[in-house]
């Protein structure tokens, strides 16, 4: 569970990992690994809900992994000092009124599921979204809740496949991997905030939901 608000200050932390220390130091294999290794910044919180958001991204020679935390991050022992580094956001970073943005998301919609007798379960099951028009109107619908509109002439919509992930030695899954990119415009610049400490959509344990901003001028 994700428990970062509007109110929090909001830390930005970039690791950079090569693909050789990933694979064989770390023994990375899917998005649930990283998940626990990233936990492990944030020590002696046993019990503790979870208070930061997670990206990784495959770069020319490194992962680059991306943290929006509430708490400061400390420096796991399997990273180097020089390519570990975290800075506070300023409030008034979310005041511009144009960005560029990208959202790597597991976009779903929830299906019904019935019980034997005919009735609704509470909880349905999720299934992807895979058509351009159903990512758009979903996306459309984050940000009217969120705090901005999309500029739809520069909106792209880049599937990235399957991610498939093993937890426990037994329980796996997969999502589905959708990078939204283009520019947005801001109507509430706290409910921006808001929206980016909390993050958008499903599977925020495993990399997904961090809405990335650079202002526009």
């Amino acid at each position: 569970m994700n428990t970062l608000t509007a109110t929090t200050t909001l830390h930005l932390t970039q690791i950079l990992v090569s693909y050789e220390d990933a694979v064989r130091l770390l023994r990375i294999r899917d998005s649930y690994d990283w998940h626990q290794r990233i936990w492990q910044a944030f020590g002696g919180r046993d019990g503790q809900s979870r208070d930061f958001l997670i990206r990784v991204d495959r770069k020319e020679e490194a992962y680059r992994v991306l943290i929006l935390s509430h708490s400061v991050p400390a420096k796991p022992d399997w990273c180097p000092t020089d390519c570990f580094g975290t800075k506070v956001i300023p409030d008034d970073f979310f005041a511009h009124p144009r960005y560029r943005f990208s959202l790597l998301a597991n976009p779903t919609k929830k299906l019904r599921v019935d019980n034997a007798d005919g009735s609704r379960k509470k909880n349905g099951r999720r299934a992807p979204l895979t058509k351009r028009e159903d990512l758009v109107a979903w996306l459309e619908r984050k940000a009217a809740a969120g705090g901005f509109t999309l500029n739809f002439d520069s909106l792209r919509t880049i599937p990235r496949g399957r991610e498939f992930f093993h937890k426990d030695g037994a329980a796996h899954g997969t999502h589905t991997a959708v990078e939204f990119q283009g520019e947005l415009t801001v109507t509430d610049p706290a409910q921006l905030r808001a929206t980016v400490a909390a993050g958008i959509g499903s599977a925020k344990a495993f990399g997904f939901g961090l809405l990335i901003l650079a202002p526009l001028s």
